[in-house]
């Protein structure tokens, strides 16, 4: 059986009153319970929004304005690398808008300032064109009035400091403190430090770091590198290297006893690289790539050059893979300097090298693959019949005789 509270329910309540809507009834009285219809307190879709945003109202009151804003000053400032190993902080001027002191923002006079009467202060004009029967066209376009401002002032009564335009430039100065371990695109924001407006929150200033190239040290991310160039007698029989560190140390690295750098070789030392941003004591590694220097032709005499090669470990490589026969029918070759720009210009004049399907890249010849005639090499045909081997067919740069 169904008890009713008396003191809670009016004396017209019904007693088929469901428990849910006696809820209601008892959290908001009979006020809730007409609004909610037994459904909720929230009478309007979007109350539930304004509760939890700050619409204000108590559900019922609409939802707030939210403060608009101007956009963001960016700037970009470049930073030595060293300045990111060590931290820094620099001083940079910068332009901004700021509100006219002189008429507070207004434009003008006190009350000079009026609601543009042909946008009514929306900024924009609405035109509507008729195309046809039944079909119109809707355009949208700056105010002429008020040139998108709005309002209007008049000339006489215009601030003369500010031009009616609210807001006057500004030279400003702010240091930014750039921090141990920063990195490349990091941002630097000062909040509220933006371009100034009456009607708008001022926006940031957001200073966007680039990072510059290092004479000795490239950074990837938390670690540097670095190249060193050795001589050949010091990747044989070793060597000893300072190294200038960004803060000014001295690092002396040396190769062990009996070790051998080989070019590209990479080396490395633990806690001597970028530092980590936030954390300044920890730091990557330092990576130290060798190049190493071989001495020019004819640098010793042939007498010299073996006893130098008895010193040397003995070479590895054997002709057994070859028949005697074969060693005497091979043919001896005399090898060149390479020069890819000139290789690459011959090409172009006499045509490119083609893929054929059997594999393998051939100049033109007599024949093709699997038909009659030799091989005879592009670079070989006159300038004459080079200017008539054009083919038409797609996909084949060579042509037959």
């Amino acid at each position: 059986m169904l008890v009713i509270n008396s003191k809670k329910f009016p004396k017209h309540s019904k007693p088929s009153l469901t428990q849910k809507k006696r809820k209601i009834y008892d959290e908001g009285g009979e006020e809730a319970l007409k609004e909610g219809g037994g459904e909720g307190f929230f009478h309007n879709p979007m109350d539930i929004f304004d509760m939890f945003f700050g619409g204000g109202g108590g559900g019922r009151g609409g939802r707030g304005a939210r403060t608009r804003k101007t956009k963001d000053v960016i700037h970009q400032l470049n930073v030595r690398l060293d300045e990111m190993y060590n931290g820094s902080t620099r001083r940079l001027a910068i332009q901004k808008n700021v509100i006219c002191d002189k008429c507070n923002g207004r434009g003008g006079k006190e009350g000079a300032v009026r609601q543009c009467t042909t946008c009514r202060g929306s900024g924009i004009e609405i035109k509507i064109r008729q195309l046809g029967p039944g079909m119109i066209q809707q355009m949208q376009s700056v105010c002429s009035s008020c040139r998108g401002e709005k309002e209007i002032i008049n000339d006489r009564d215009r601030c003369r400091k500010c031009e009616g335009r609210k807001v006057v430039r500004e030279k400003k100065l702010i240091e930014v403190n750039i921090d141990k371990g920063m990195s490349d695109g990091k941002q630097v924001r000062f909040a509220a430090e933006g371009d100034q407006h009456p009607d708008m929150e001022a926006g940031d200033i957001v200073v966007v770091l680039e990072e510059q190239t290092h004479d000795v040290f490239t950074r990837k991310g938390h670690h540097l590198f670095m190249k060193i160039q050795l001589e050949l007698a010091e990747a044989l029989c070793g060597f000893k290297r300072e190294i200038r560190t960004m803060d000014k140390r001295i690092l002396l690295i040396q190769s062990r006893p009996g070790e051998v750098i080989n070019h590209g070789d990479h080396k490395s030392i633990s806690g001597e690289g970028m530092p980590r941003y936030r954390n300044p004591f920890d730091r990557g590694q330092l990576v130290i790539e060798f190049d190493v220097k071989f001495p020019p032709n004819n640098f010793i005499s042939a007498n010299k050059l073996q006893s130098l090669r008895a010193l040397l470990p003995p070479t590895t490589y054997t002709t057994a893979g070859f028949s005697k026969q074969e060693l005497q029918e091979a043919e001896e070759c005399t090898l060149e300097e390479y020069d890819p720009s000139t290789t690459n210009a011959r090409q172009q004049q006499h045509g490119s090298y083609s893929r054929f399907p059997g594999g393998g890249f051939f100049s033109s010849f007599a024949g093709g693959p699997g038909g009659a005639g030799g091989h005879r090499r592009m670079d070989s045909v006159s300038d004459d019949e080079d200017d008539g081997m054009h083919s038409s067919n797609q996909g084949v740069e060579c042509q037959t005789q």
